[in-house]
């Protein structure tokens, strides 16, 4: 089985042995999971001799889509207020259905249904995104303002980082046309020539003012979790920064890079840490528990690190608790993060997880608000992925439905590139260290409002959830 295949008897989430975890599910959910792809598997072959390939596509469509509603009506956190009426087959494929139920998210306390993730991939397409690789130009960007398009950051491997492009260039010009701004028609043109496109010709303004012509083509290319790694001396202290973009990849090489940077810090003497998940939407728990573990003082070592919670079927045998298992020498009483609405799910976790051990600072925006979690569960050439659990801390503390509030509101810098010191988050966070108060604050400025429409569009290929991948099951 590979890293990120979940085979049938995997469905069922557990814990990892190494992060405290529990290997005691049941045979319930694993009997439901059996019948429903026999009953998949039978429906398939049943009257599949008619000879017509398109009425046979057709029927299996048919009962995949059926059997990703009876997954629904069984393992969705909010599976209570689904509708008996409901009908699969007036959707699509699996991924509409899972878009559907999203309606029925009925949550305490919120006016608005709050599910905004629940989806589908088709396998092939999943074990390219869970493992890091993408197909593009490997250009993300922003609108600083209105009229002022930015690269936000550059995937190092691809075609866009080949070629020179970094955060903070300013795109003039989007295959010869000069009209950049934040109107729906704009930004939809300029985000399929930036995303869906296999080439492109773009004018980029550097930092010195300078214009550059480059053409790119799209290629295949691994993504880089970490963009940034460097210490700063601030004052007497030294401080480690590191810039970490997703919580997906090839697990053991994250889990390396993760153990040759934090003995870097560690044998530099870093006193403080500023992390930076701004653009990070998530990804695997075994992850967020693996730099959970690196970040957590040694008085948190053995204390609940997060819990994982089901719905009412499942809730007795199911619900999991995650502990803390140190990792590495630093012993940080205080830790600062830079977040913004793109930060989520598995990275809020990581704060959510951390703050009743440390002193924890966020700079930036409001994250996204999802403290909810999935598993991609098999349904013919598709994955599933309601959702399925909700994550609280050692306090009992989540349903952070509407975003964690920063301490420091401060707009990001896009017009500085990583790492710059007067970048205003990160000069914010290093400002507190140096001075015991943020720089930069400023209210939700009138600018981010008209920017943040044209942003969420821009950011809404990106993934957001947290993943408990095979290796948390059996």
């Amino acid at each position: 089985m590979s890293p990120h295949t979940i085979s049938m008897n995997s469905v069922i989430i557990l814990s990892n042995n190494t992060q405290g975890m529990k290997y005691s599910r049941k045979i319930s959910l694993f009997s439901l999971l059996i019948i429903a792809l026999m009953s998949f598997v039978m429906s398939c072959k049943k009257e599949n001799n008619t000879g017509n390939t398109t009425l046979d596509s057709l029927d299996i469509a048919n009962k995949i889509k059926d059997t990703a509603w009876r997954y629904a009506q069984d393992l969705y956190l909010w599976y209570n207020h689904l509708p008996a009426s409901f009908n699969p087959q007036s959707y699509s494929d699996p991924n509409a259905i899972m878009e559907a139920i999203r309606a029925y998210s009925i949550e305490p306390g919120f006016p608005n249904p709050v599910d905004k993730w629940s989806f589908a991939i088709k396998k092939t397409d999943w074990d390219n995104v869970s493992s890091g690789i993408s197909g593009d130009f490997g250009m993300n960007i922003f609108f600083n303002s209105t009229n002022d398009l930015r690269v936000s950051y550059v995937e190092p491997a691809s075609p866009a980082g080949a070629s020179g492009i970094s955060r903070s260039w300013r795109i003039i010009s989007v295959n010869n046309d000069t009209a950049i701004n934040t109107e729906d028609a704009t930004i939809t043109r300029i985000s399929t020539a930036v995303f869906k496109s296999a080439s492109g010709s773009f004018v980029f303004r550097r930092p010195d003012n300078t214009d550059t012509s480059i053409t790119l083509t799209s290629a295949s290319y691994q993504e880089s979790p970490i963009l940034l790694d460097t210490i700063y001396r601030v004052g007497s202290e030294k401080v480690g920064y590191m810039v970490f973009n997703s919580f997906l990849g090839d697990i053991p090489s994250v889990k390396n890079k993760f153990s040759n940077l934090f003995s870097t810090f560690s044998s530099a003497g870093i006193q403080d840490i500023v992390v930076d998940l701004r653009y990070n939407g998530g990804g695997y728990v075994e992850l967020q528990n693996e730099l959970a573990n690196y970040l957590v003082p040694n008085a948190g070592n053995g204390g609940i690190m997060l819990q994982e919670k089901y719905n009412d079927k499942y809730s007795r045998r199911y619900d999991t608790t995650i502990t803390y298992n140190k990792k590495g020498s630093l012993n940080l009483s205080r830790i600062f993060f830079i977040v913004a609405k793109n930060t989520a799910s598995a990275s809020e976790l990581l704060i959510n997880s951390l703050k009743p051990y440390m002193d924890v600072k966020l700079v930036g925006r409001a994250t996204h608000g999802k403290p909810v979690g999935f598993f991609n569960i098999p349904v013919g050439d598709w994955y599933i992925f309601p959702v399925s659990f909700r994550s609280v801390n050692k306090n009992g503390e989540g349903n952070y439905f509407n975003g964690m509030q920063p301490d420091a509101g401060v707009s990001d810098g896009l017009d500085k590139q990583w790492g710059d010191v007067n970048e205003k988050c990160l000069a914010s966070a290093l400002h507190y260290i140096s001075d015991g108060v943020f720089s930069n604050i400023s209210a939700r400025s009138t600018q981010d409002v008209l920017t943040d429409a044209g942003n969420t569009v821009l950011d809404a290929r990106r993934f957001k959830g947290a993943v408990a991948d095979s290796r948390s099951l059996h």
